[in-house]
C-alpha cells in the first residue's frame, strides 16, 4: 500500500485528490489547518516544521508520494499571506519531506501551481526573485504592496520555477517532481474570488476555450496520473490543465 501526503486535504482540490487516491487503496496522511490527520499552519515556519515532524512520525519516516495542494486565493486581504502559504508553505514541505520520499517506493511529488503564473506582469519580478531566494521577510514586504491577484500569480510562477530548478537533483535521487497548473476549478477558493467585487469580473472575463470550469475531480485525475507509474518518465514538468487558456494567451509558448 502506497503512502501519500496531501496538504490542503480538508477541502477543495486537496479533498478531491484524497478521494481519488483513497478509492485505489492509498494510505493518506492529510495536512490542513483543521479537519485533517495533521493540523498545522503552513503560513509560518513553526507550523511547517510541526507538520513535517508529524508526517515523519505518522509514516515511519518513508512516504511514496506528496501533493502540495495547500494554498490561499487572490481574495486575501493580507496579501503577504499568499506568498507565505502558496510558495514558502509548499516549498518548505516539499524540500523537508524529500528524505522521506527518498525512502519510498517509486516516489513522486506534485505541486499545485496555476495558469495564472503566465498572466503576471513580467516587467518586475522582484517578488518572484525574493521567493526563489528564500527571503520570506522581503517577500512578505513586497507582497503587502501588491494586489492579491498579482501576488497570487507570482507565488505560482515562483513555485513552478522552483519545481523546475529542482529537477536535476531530485531526478538523480530517483524522485520525480512535477507541477500541475490548473485554470478555474469549482472549489471554495474560486467561489471566494468570484464573490469578490473586484476579482469576480476578472475571473469571469478569463477566456477558457473549452468554455467551462473544471471539476475538482478532473484536476485530481491529473495529479493521480503524475503520481503513478504511467508518468514514470515525466519529471520537472509543469502541466497546464486549464481548458486551453494558456494556449490561447501564449500560443507561441510551447
Amino acid at each position: 500500500m502506497r503512502t501519500v501526503v496531501v496538504t490542503g486535504s480538508a477541502s477543495g482540490l486537496g479533498a478531491a485528490v484524497c478521494e481519488r487516491l483513497a478509492a485505489r487503496g492509498t494510505r493518506l496522511i492529510g495536512v490542513d489547518l483543521a479537519g485533517a490527520d495533521i493540523e498545522a499552519d503552513l503560513a509560518v515556519p513553526a507550523g511547517r516544521s510541526a507538520a513535517m515532524n508529524a508526517v515523519l512520525e505518522a509514516s515511519g519516516g518513508a512516504i511514496d508520494g506528496l501533493v502540495a495542494c495547500a494554498g490561499v486565493g487572490p481574495h486575501m486581504s493580507d496579501t503577504s499571506l499568499i506568498s507565505s502559504v502558496n510558495y514558502f508553505g509548499a516549498v518548505h514541505i516539499i524540500d523537508g519531506l524529500r528524505p522521506a520520499l527518498a525512502g519510498g517506493l517509486e516516489p513522486a511529488a506534485v505541486a499545485i501551481a496555476s495558469n495564472s503564473l503566465s498572466l503576471v506582469p513580467m516587467h518586475d519580478l522582484s517578488l518572484v526573485d525574493a521567493m526563489l531566494a528564500g527571503n520570506e521577510v522581503e517577500a512578505a514586504r513586497l507582497a503587502a504592496e501588491l494586489p492579491g491577484a498579482t501576488v497570487y500569480g507570482m507565488s505560482k510562477l515562483a513555485l513552478a520555477r522552483a519545481i523546475r530548478h529542482r529537477a536535476s537533483a531530485w531526478g538523480k535521487a530517483g524522485i520525480r517532481l512535477n507541477a500541475v497548473a490548473p485554470g478555474p476549478v469549482l472549489t471554495p477558493l474560486l467561489q471566494a474570488s468570484l464573490d469578490d467585487p473586484e476579482l469576480g469580473p476578472l475571473v469571469d472575463a478569463l477566456p477558457v476555450p473549452l468554455d467551462r470550469r473544471a471539476e475538482p475531480g478532473e484536476i485530481a485525475a491529473t495529479v493521480d496520473f503524475l503520481l503513478g507509474p504511467d508518468a514514470s518518465f515525466v519529471h520537472g514538468a509543469v502541466l497546464f490543465a486549464d481548458g486551453g487558456t494558456d494556449a490561447l494567451v501564449r500560443p507561441d509558448q510551447p
